[in-house]
């Protein structure tokens, strides 16, 4: 996909605003007061590496590095460095969740649909699936992954905020110094403060009316990620089903909050956060104040 053809770059008072679609999300960059032919290598920059990430670990993608590792049937893979980074990023997820963070439990998709609807499998379709989940079961010995027959992998987790970062780095090598805001779906990086002095504006959502801000941060530097169910959740009987599942039983996170926001340093720290923060369930703000960051629940 071509940054040129399918990346839109228009001007919005003192900044530009290039938009474009990755990862099933709407994705745009804002790019403080730069000449217009800055503006546009930052957006194909931004774009191309959403892309580049989009085609390398999208599960849906015929081409990419975890397709070939889901059709492996236990045959054993060697990866690059990039992607064995993020396996042992997902390890180690895995072990500070206690297994609730498990990037193998993506088969469990075929159970749940969050849609809205009100959808709900039952225990026998959840065990069913639940042998094929489990980070214990996989043989990883970087650079060589080896899944039993029958599992898959799923980046979905992790992947939208590495691409945040990796974007941003991009950034700042082609144009130090730049301004600018990085948001893909929600998940945010800024470098370096405005021009004015000014910071970003950024809204967090409300879950109870998708689209509206419920709260504006003023972000100078720094990241911010969300996890939440505004969008994706089964409701049933008065009960609403986050998509957000417990990778050790096959359901979703029970009495967890609607929404989790964090700041941090990058967006793949805060984007941990949330990851762990959600799984604690009702006992996520505990987990949340110790960290000593900067949050949002709702």
């Amino acid at each position: 996909m071509n940054a040129s053809c399918a990346a839109t770059l228009t001007r919005d008072a003192d900044h530009w605003v290039g938009r474009f679609v990755a990862m099933a999300s709407p994705c745009e960059v804002l790019i403080d007061h730069a000449p217009a032919s800055v503006a546009q290598q930052v957006l194909d920059a931004v774009a191309a590496e959403a892309w580049r990430i989009e085609r390398k670990f999208s599960r849906y993608r015929a081409d990419s590095v975890v397709h070939q590792i889901n059709i492996s049937t236990g045959a054993p893979i060697t990866v690059d460095e990039e992607c064995a980074n993020l396996l042992d990023f997902a390890a180690t997820l895995t072990r500070l969740s206690d297994g609730a963070f498990d990037i193998t439990s993506g088969v469990l998709r075929k159970a749940w649909t969050f849609d809205g609807g009100d959808g709900v499998p039952s225990q026998e379709q959840i065990d069913a699936l639940l042998g094929a989940v489990g980070w214990h079961k996989v043989d990883w010995r970087r650079p060589v992954l080896k899944l039993q027959a029958g599992m898959q992998i799923d980046l979905g987790g992790i992947g939208k905020e590495y691409a945040v970062d990796a974007a941003a780095s991009r950034v700042e090598a082609i144009a130090p110094g730049l301004s600018c805001l990085i948001n893909f779906g929600g998940d945010v990086a800024v470098r370096n403060t405005r021009q004015d002095g000014q910071s970003w504006r950024v809204g967090i959502e409300s879950c109870d009316r998708a689209g509206t801000p419920m709260r504006i941060v003023q972000l100078a530097r720094g990241a911010l990620a969300t996890s939440g169910d505004s969008r994706r959740f089964v409701f049933r009987g008065g009960h609403r089903y986050s998509h957000i599942l417990d990778a050790r039983t096959g359901w979703p996170v029970r009495k967890a909050p609607h929404s989790i926001t964090v700041a941090a340093d990058t967006c793949t720290q805060a984007g941990t956060l949330t990851t762990l923060a959600m799984l604690q369930g009702e006992n996520a703000e505990p987990l949340l104040q110790a960290s000593g960051m900067q949050y949002w629940l709702q």
